[in-house]
């Protein structure tokens, strides 16, 4: 019989000590399918204590820049700690409460059943209220860009909640410092790997 897959969860904050509380409370420590999650914070050089505030409201490991190294970085470093732990499955998430993170058990689902290798939540950017016009165009833009490059129907490229089966992340090569959404994704379509979108609504 094959063991329950370990759950990784890593967060790559900058400055997000203030929200950062808040992520952490709202993610299941309990999964069904899933045997363990385990919380990675990455602190890229935070100047407000992200790091302190991270092991104090539950994060099980942080690692920390000693200065801001950028976005992909912090992406890059997670992943490269929760394969080293021995992750089975990773969602990346963000420190600033923008994603629902009660939605992981439904964003890890296709890879649970062997439907995907990679799983993006879709924020439905042109639905969110709070967004202006210009970054939906953005947005909307950015994965027009991607699914032409990648072959796939990615409806929010820009997302950066999204859920990796190992093998998936074993292949990813995370070459920018700043940006990583978009690269990883045209990777993963290049490289025909199965991925499968799941449709949510942001806090």
């Amino acid at each position: 019989m094959t063991p329950a897959p370990r759950l990784f969860v890593q967060i790559p904050c900058y400055n997000e000590a203030a929200t950062l509380p808040l992520v952490l409370r709202s993610i299941p420590r309990t999964i069904p399918g899933v045997a363990t999650v385990t919380v990675v914070v990455v602190d890229d050089g935070s100047t407000d204590g992200t790091a302190a505030i991270a092991r104090a409201h539950g994060a099980d490991v942080v690692v920390r820049h000693p200065r801001n190294r950028g976005l992909a970085a912090a992406f890059r470093t997670g992943l490269d700690t929760c394969l080293r732990l021995g992750a089975d499955i990773i969602v990346n998430t963000d420190g600033d409460n923008q994603y629902p993170q009660a939605e992981i058990p439904r964003l890890i689902r296709p890879i649970l059943e062997g439907q995907a290798e990679v799983v993006i939540a879709d924020r439905q950017p042109l639905k969110v209220p709070h967004f202006s016009p210009a970054k939906k165009l953005l947005q909307w833009l950015g994965s027009w860009v991607v699914r032409q490059l990648s072959g796939t129907a990615v409806p929010d490229a820009p997302s950066g909640f999204r859920a990796y089966a190992r093998e998936a992340a074993l292949r990813l090569n995370v070459l920018s410092d700043y940006s990583y959404t978009l690269e990883t994704l045209i990777q993963a379509g290049v490289q025909r790997q199965a991925i499968a979108f799941v449709p949510v609504q942001t806090n």
